[in-house]
């Protein structure tokens, strides 16, 4: 069967003919026709698709008002009676479908993610030639940007540094850089709930106009880069990789993807990753517990046979051989098996390239049917503090709220 998908481009766009979407279409039994959209201009070009009711038989949306408003008007399979019958969807927390539910309905199958996954990546090269530790405080963060931006962290006799690489849409969505900073300072995570049922919004808590102030201050001083407004954050993510930004809040993970990426321009670059600490300890903003999720519109997908064919590829792409696959690459390509029956990245940097755009769009949950993996001590330190801040997160209480203004005019609101 062919399966028409539009999803996001995850670096460069994959060969139709790739050995991973040949892998995936052999043991699927598929034909895949993707869509590869970039980043930047998902949204909008989502947003048209739905408008025009021309789509495919798979879209990956984002949980926002438009997209909210979309599914409530019947436009999409409600696929909640279905999950039962699929071994792999129905197996994962129910808690990453009520975080995509609308009234109580499921109409979307998530990519799954930690919902603790906020972390510092950062060059530790430079803080210890800088002699300074991790910020703690709103003060602390000031002083090591700062540094690191007029004091030659990387003793390059230049002045070609900074603290911080800003892009354009920092401050969206459940991975905003001021979200996740103000909470791990003490301020909530998006609204504050008290026992009276009294919702607050973090912008009017102190410690989130804090963060606002120390950027403000940052940006007067020339203390981050003047052109954020026009930068994508892959864009801002490559000053990180050829050595011209010290601190990125990002997910646990990156670590590792980073520290290779970085370590091409500069060998000698040390690349850590620890837990958001403030002055309460570690606080973490929890996050939806996804990357998106898919939907199938009734335009493309008619009937009932018809969806489930989607549902049985979406369950396929969790057995061990696709989470194998997915999260480990071929094997004796991009992993080998050790003989304690783990898994080792054997080309991680061709992993990235040929087979993370695949698993950033696919569901897959890290531990469940795949091997144990055996990594480099970043990479193991990363996924180990993304499942250690499931302590810490801190939720944000009107995630699925609904909101009739909101959801007619939110998608305004936010851009």
């Amino acid at each position: 069967m062919t399966i028409s998908i539009a999803m996001t481009q995850v670096g460069d766009i994959p060969a139709k003919d790739s050995e991973v979407q040949r892998l995936i279409e052999k043991y699927t039994n598929t034909k895949l026709d993707i869509q590869w959209i970039p980043n930047a201009a998902y949204n909008d070009k989502i947003n048209v698709m739905i408008a025009s009711n021309d789509m495919p038989k798979m879209v990956k949306v984002q949980y926002n008002p438009t997209i909210v408003s979309s599914l409530r008007s019947d436009q999409f399979w409600e696929i909640g009676p279905y999950l039962k019958d699929y071994k792999n969807l129905s197996a994962q927390n129910k808690q990453f479908y009520e975080n995509i539910s609308v009234d109580g309905k499921i109409y979307g199958v998530p990519n799954f993610s930690d919902m603790g996954r906020a972390a510092i990546v950062y060059r530790k090269d430079w803080l210890d030639n800088l002699g300074l530790k991790l910020p703690t405080t709103i003060d602390e963060w000031y002083n090591v940007l700062k540094a690191m931006t007029l004091n030659d962290p990387d003793k390059n006799g230049k002045n070609d540094t900074y603290g911080l690489w800003l892009f354009k849409k920092y401050n969206e969505g459940a991975y905003s850089l001021t979200t996740r900073l103000a909470t791990s300072l003490g301020a909530p995570n998006k609204w504050a709930v008290d026992k009276d049922g009294n919702f607050t919004p973090e912008f009017m808590t102190k410690e989130y106009n804090d963060v606002l102030k120390l950027l403000k201050r940052l940006y007067d001083e020339k203390l981050i880069n003047q052109d954020f407004a026009v930068f994508d954050s892959t864009e801002a993510e490559k000053m990180f990789d050829s050595g011209r930004a010290g601190i990125r809040i990002a997910v646990a993970q990156n670590g590792k993807s980073q520290a290779d990426r970085t370590s091409k321009t500069d060998p000698k670059a040390v690349v850590d990753v620890e837990p958001i600490r403030g002055p309460q300890g570690i606080r973490v903003s929890g996050e939806p517990g996804n990357s998106g999720f898919y939907v199938f519109p009734k335009s493309s997908v008619k009937t009932e046979a018809e969806l489930r064919k989607p549902l049985a590829f979406e369950d396929k792409m969790m057995d061990p051989e696709m989470a194998n696959l997915l999260t480990r690459g071929v094997e004796n390509k991009h992993y080998v098996k050790t003989s304690d029956n783990k898994s080792e990245y054997k080309d991680f940097t061709g992993f990235q390239r040929e087979v993370k755009p695949y698993r950033d769009n696919f569901p897959y949950v890290e531990g469940y049917n795949n091997l144990p993996l055996k990594d480099t001590p970043i990479g193991e330190k990363g996924v180990n503090i993304a499942k250690e801040n499931t302590k810490y997160v801190v939720p944000n209480p009107a995630l699925i709220l609904t909101s009739a203004t909101y959801n007619d005019r939110g998608g305004n609101w936010i851009k």
